[in-house]
């Protein structure tokens, strides 16, 4: 049975990129900045074939920074429909080949490249949202690959809800079932 919910959780979390409505596209990001957990949302780009997780981000935001001080992160996906909680903690690597990048880079539709290429970094005061102006030839596109070292499952169900924390050893996963 932990397999048949570890398969579930692969299957949902690649539906999470894969379908443009999953409810798993977006997630819940923490990271660590100087020891207080920061918590923003993002977007799924991608499930890798070992269950590390891709999304895109400026070069420039504070997650980038919270990563190069400590790797560490949570993200937390929930499937109101399913009552479905993923919780998958990990270390965080960013993503440097100019080859990957550039694959990377041209997956994004091309109105949506700006948003990598603003003169100011992400987080900066303005006086007006009109205030922001474009690069035009440089980007900061940083893609980041989460690497999960734990998935936790929760499904919410009666009679008993069922929970299971999949903990992976070098490529293999092993479960075990928690108290909900």
């Amino acid at each position: 049975m932990k397999n048949q919910l570890l398969e579930e959780a692969k299957r949902e979390l690649v539906n999470g990129h894969s379908k443009k409505r999953h409810p798993f596209r977006y997630f819940a990001l923490a990271t660590n900045e100087n020891g207080k957990p920061r918590q923003r949302t993002v977007v799924l780009r991608k499930t890798l074939l070992d269950l590390s997780l891709v999304f895109y981000t400026d070069s420039r935001t504070q997650k980038i920074r919270d990563f190069q001080n400590n790797s560490e992160f949570s993200a937390l996906f929930y499937n109101p429909k399913k009552l479905l909680q993923i919780r998958v903690v990990g270390k965080a690597e960013l993503i440097t080949d100019k080859e990957q990048i550039a694959t990377y880079w041209h997956t994004i539709q091309e109105s949506s490249r700006k948003d990598y290429t603003t003169n100011r970094t992400p987080g900066t005061p303005i006086k007006n949202p009109d205030d922001v102006a474009y690069k035009s030839k440089e980007n900061y596109f940083c893609p980041v690959k989460l690497i999960p070292n734990t998935i936790e499952y929760l499904r919410l169900k009666r009679p008993n809800h069922l929970r299971v924390l999949f903990s992976r050893m070098d490529t293999d996963w092993s479960g075990e079932f928690l108290v909900p």
